[in-house]
């Protein structure tokens, strides 16, 4: 299992200085990722934080200034050497297709095959409304985008004839490192969308909230995968904690947080390939030695 973290790209106090820190450090202490994210804009406005149905309220602060997270990444390749470098997760229908491959295929090659691409759908309102595309293009357009991110990664010529996109029969480079392209997940809550990654060949990255509802959304992607004639074994699995590890034992904690102990236990019970905190809250440093001793385990 693969441990790693998220690079503080979001709020005022990100800079290219901290974020070339926390990756340079993370490689040095054994972690084997570091991931981004992505947020167009902070609404002024009270939102429904991840989507219809969701708690209303005024959207963090952080989300006024997020660094992109390709050309994060393409930043942090260039100052290691090792680390895999993930998204969790790119809102991918914002960006025509042929563009967005692209630039994956672009920082794949520039990595090393080093990236490994977690794409979404997006939730929020406003971001659809300036990105210009409806809201509708989620779930058959999603998919939809998918396959003709796989065409343009696929051989040349490239050719793809869609409801929603196009590409005429032409050539375009370059191409990912690997032959059937980079190593990619959706993010994924509900069951459409963990059918949908299942169907498709795609692995998953979630977000744990309950352990044993992750054990089971995992289970029934991989019954999915393999019955839709995918090896379940090579579709790759990150779960993502939104808390920390933490120096002390805690009394009362969230899946994957407290000590190394502690989190060790619970990383025993998971089958999972990726795992990686998020805790904007605690200092980088403070992560990263609270890291160190886990990996050290």
């Amino acid at each position: 299992m693969k441990l790693g973290l998220h690079l503080p790209i979001a709020g005022h106090d990100a800079s290219p200085e901290v974020i070339a820190h926390t990756a340079e450090e993370a490689e040095r202490i054994g972690l084997d990722s570091v991931w981004t994210w992505e947020r167009l804009l902070r609404p002024t406005v009270p939102i429904a934080m991840g989507g219809p149905g969701g708690p209303v309220m005024d959207p963090p602060e952080m989300f006024g200034s997020v660094y992109d997270p390709l050309e994060t990444l393409a930043y942090v390749a260039a100052r290691t050497t090792r680390l895999t470098l993930g998204t969790s997760v790119i809102d991918s229908l914002f960006q025509n297709p042929v563009m967005l491959a692209r630039r994956i295929a672009t920082l794949d090659r520039l990595s090393g095959g080093r990236l490994i691409t977690g794409i979404g759908q997006g939730w929020m309102e406003q971001e659809f409304a300036a990105a210009g595309v409806p809201m509708s293009r989620r779930g058959a357009g999603f998919e939809e985008h998918i396959l003709a991110m796989r065409a343009v990664w696929g051989p040349n010529p490239v050719s793809f004839d869609g409801r929603r996109y196009q590409i005429p029969e032409c050539e375009i480079g370059p191409k990912p490192v690997r032959p059937d392209g980079p190593a990619l997940l959706i993010g994924a809550a509900a069951p459409a969308s963990v059918d949908r990654a299942a169907r498709l060949g795609i692995g998953l990255t979630l977000v744990i909230f309950d352990p044993e509802a992750t054990r089971e959304t995992i289970a029934t992607f991989r019954r999915t995968a393999e019955a839709a004639g995918h090896d379940p074994a090579t579709l790759p699995i990150a779960i993502q904690v939104n808390g920390s590890v933490t120096a002390k034992p805690l009394d009362e904690r969230a899946p994957l947080t407290g000590s190394p102990e502690q989190v060790a236990a619970d990383l025993a019970t998971l089958d999972a390939d990726h795992v990686f905190w998020n805790d904007p809250m605690t200092p980088t440093d403070e992560q990263l030695h609270n890291l160190g001793q886990l990996v050290s385990k």
